[in-house]
This record gives C-alpha cells, structure tokens and sequence, in this order.
C-alpha cells in the first residue's frame, strides 16, 4: 500500500474512536505544552534579570566595604566607611573610570501634608543618576551647585509620589525627612521592580552634602559607585579601583581586602545559573510527562491491536503484507503524537504568555525549542507506537481469523 493510502486507513481508525484518540493526545499534549510553557518562564526570566542589570546603568562597578568574600548586598562587617579623600584618590588614581559618586542610605520616615511613609532615603553625588542612566520624568534632576552648597532640595521615585502627593503636581513642595524639610524638584522615571523583588520606584534622592550633614551626622560614605569610561575596560577600570583602595585602606600584600569591587554582570551569572538549574528541573519534570504521553500511546495502540485481530487477520488474507499492517500502526501512533505536539505547542505558547503577564516577566517565543518539542512528540509516537505496529504485523492470519 502506499503511504497516502495507509494514512488514509489509519486516520478511519483513529476517527472510528474519536473520544479514546482525544484522551490518548492529551498526554502528548500536557507533556509538550509544560516544556514550552517552562522553557518560555526560563528564558523571560533571564531576559527579565538582564534587563533589571543593564537599567543599573551600564559600565558599572560598585565598592563596598566588607570582605569580597561576603554575599552580595551584605554589610560593612565592621569595615571602616569611605571618605572623601579615598573619592579623590580614585578620581585620580583610575584613568580608565569615567565617573565616580558617593552614595549614604537610610530607611527613613518621610511625611508630606498629613501623609508619611517609610521609605530608603539616599544621600547621593549629582553623578551617580548619570552612572545609573536614571533620568526624570519631571522637574530636574540635582546638580554639582546643590552639591556644593548643601542644598535642601530632593527627587522622589514614582512610588513616592503617588504615595504622598496623589494627583497633585509634588514639584515645589514641601518633603521632611527625618525631620529636615526639602523641596521636591523632581520625579524620577519609574523603573519598577529590581532583580530581587525590591520596588525601586519606592525612594528619595537628596544631594549628598545635604544628608551628610543633617540627617547622617558624618560625612563617611557608605558606597562608592563607579562607571568604566567603556564597556571593553571594565576589567581595567576594577583592576585599578582595588589597587588604589589597596594602598588608601593600607592592606598589605597577602591579606585579604576589607573592602569588594562589585560588578553587577557577577549578579547577572549567578541569577542565570540558578535560572538555569530550575529550569532543566522543570524541563526534566514536563519531559516525564511527555514520556508517560508516550506509554499512554502504546497503551491504547496495544488495546487497538487486540479489539482488531480479526480485521488486521482479514487483511492479511486477502494479501496485505505484514509491513503494510507495521506501517498502518506505526502512522495511528504518530498522528496521535504529531497532533499532540501542535496542539500542545499552541497551549505551551498560550500557557506561557500568560503566566509571563501573570508573574510580570517578559514574554519570549522559545524559538528553537518550538520545532525540538514537536519532534520530540513524533519521536515519542515513533518509540512507543513500534512494539504495538510489531505485533500487529507478526499475528498469524488464521490465528488471527479464529480469534473472538
């Protein structure tokens, strides 16, 4: 027979069993569809965490004081803070950063009117929002004059302002801060949610000066943030920021540092690699489904073989060779897996556009896993679908005649 005709044949079976077809795909179809759903959620989710690091800003490296050995956003340790002197130091000392800004935090209460909230307050050099590529959406941002002369002014993030000010234009208005008033003179953009869940919108700039002298009562620095003068130097730029820390801070060679060089791309590596891990896991959970898909086809296939002996019986004695009962068997098990494959590829790209909405990720097409999860599927029909169309095609046609 030929193909056209053993498809045909094939396809009347299938058919003459609509409801046993539709729940033997369904396996094939959750197996297929949680694949492309998982690879979609891993793949959004490491494109979400990129992005979350390249909106720190790019080229840049923070230093922090506290063994490089401690965990990232850790504390100080006991680590003595930064001065300005070790700023000037690094201006000097490392030609290949292009910007250097001093950064204090704190959480702080802040109120507006009758409203308050607490919020993180940043003490901060007029370039850091530079090195962060962290625009306004309103108002101005704060300058090197309101640095150098402590002024009382301040930017809120889009948190903030909805918080404090509701509807009303916040530019001009009055903001305390523990207790020292500034005005507000300027919305930050909004960038949402950080890598780790913290809203990033919920915040005050002051200059640092300013929260220096009157909310921190020291003018020690709690952060130093750098920008390499180009993406290709900075290895260099991290390289020159340790050695010059190392000579200001008097650590000997062979000691450990009391200070790290942090690089964001360091953050990035790590969050991918735990990505990743949970996502092969998943894979490896959604592709047992697809194999128990697969042992539910032979199954049924095993199931039909038996409910039709006396038919497969006929068709040989009428001169059907066993090859054409394999090939009818095998092509019942492959469009049974093919059309689980499609229709789960349809329900895996819908399964993962909406949960991406749900979980606020990015939403990406798992492009090359598309066409591997469909042959994957046929596979499957292949695999498991040859012990059935075997046996069918070694029945003896008297025996199978005979049979009840």
């Amino acid at each position: 027979m030929s193909l056209r005709s053993t498809t045909s044949v094939a396809l009347s079976a299938l058919l003459r069993n609509r409801l046993r077809s539709l729940l033997t795909v369904l396996g094939v179809v959750i197996g297929v569809a949680a694949v492309l759903t998982m690879e979609s959620l891993g793949q959004g989710a490491t494109a979400y965490i990129g992005n979350t690091i390249s909106g720190m800003g790019s080229n840049m490296l923070m230093i922090v004081p506290g063994s490089p050995n401690q965990r990232m956003g850790g504390g100080a340790a006991g680590a003595p803070l930064f001065t300005g002197a070790d700023l000037e130091a690094l201006r000097r000392g490392a030609r290949d950063v292009g910007l250097l800004a001093a950064v204090s935090q704190r959480p702080l209460r802040i109120v507006a009117g009758g409203l308050n909230r607490n919020t993180v307050v940043n003490g901060a050099s007029p370039e850091y929002l530079e090195i962060r590529q962290w625009g306004v959406s309103s108002g101005r941002r704060l300058t090197r004059d309101d640095e150098r002369l402590a002024s009382q002014v301040c930017l809120i993030g889009h948190t903030v302002k909805t918080a404090l000010f509701l509807d009303a234009d916040p530019l001009g208005q009055e903001l305390r801060v523990h207790g020292v008033s500034c005005r507000v003179v300027g919305e930050l953009e909004a960038k949402g949610a950080s890598a780790f869940g913290m809203d990033q919108d919920d915040i005050v700039f002051m200059p640092f000066s300013t929260f220096s002298r009157r909310i921190a009562g020291s003018d020690r620095i709690g952060l130093i943030v750098a920008s390499a003068s180009a993406p290709d130097r900075i290895d260099d730029a991290k390289e020159q920021l340790t050695s010059v820390m190392r000579a200001r801070r008097r650590v000997m060679q062979g000691e450990d540092d009391d200070f790290a060089v942090r690089d964001p791309r360091e953050v990035q590596a790590v969050l991918d690699q735990v990505t990743g891990v949970l996502t092969t896991f998943l894979l490896g959970v959604a592709g047992i489904s697809l194999l128990v898909g697969g042992i539910g086809i032979m199954n049924i296939m095993l199931v039909s073989v038996t409910e039709r002996t006396r038919e497969i019986g006929v068709r040989l004695a009428v001169g059907a060779r066993g090859s054409d009962i394999l090939s009818q068997f095998l092509v019942e098990a492959v469009v049974l897996s093919a059309a689980g494959g499609l229709v789960g590829i349809g329900v895996g790209l819908g399964a993962g556009w909406a949960l991406a909405g749900a979980l606020h990720l990015p939403f990406v097409v798992p492009v090359a896993a598309v066409p591997l999860a469909f042959g994957v599927s046929v596979l499957v029909g292949v695999l498991f679908g040859v012990f059935p169309a075997r046996k069918a095609a070694r029945l003896n046609p008297l025996a199978a005649l005979r049979f009840e």
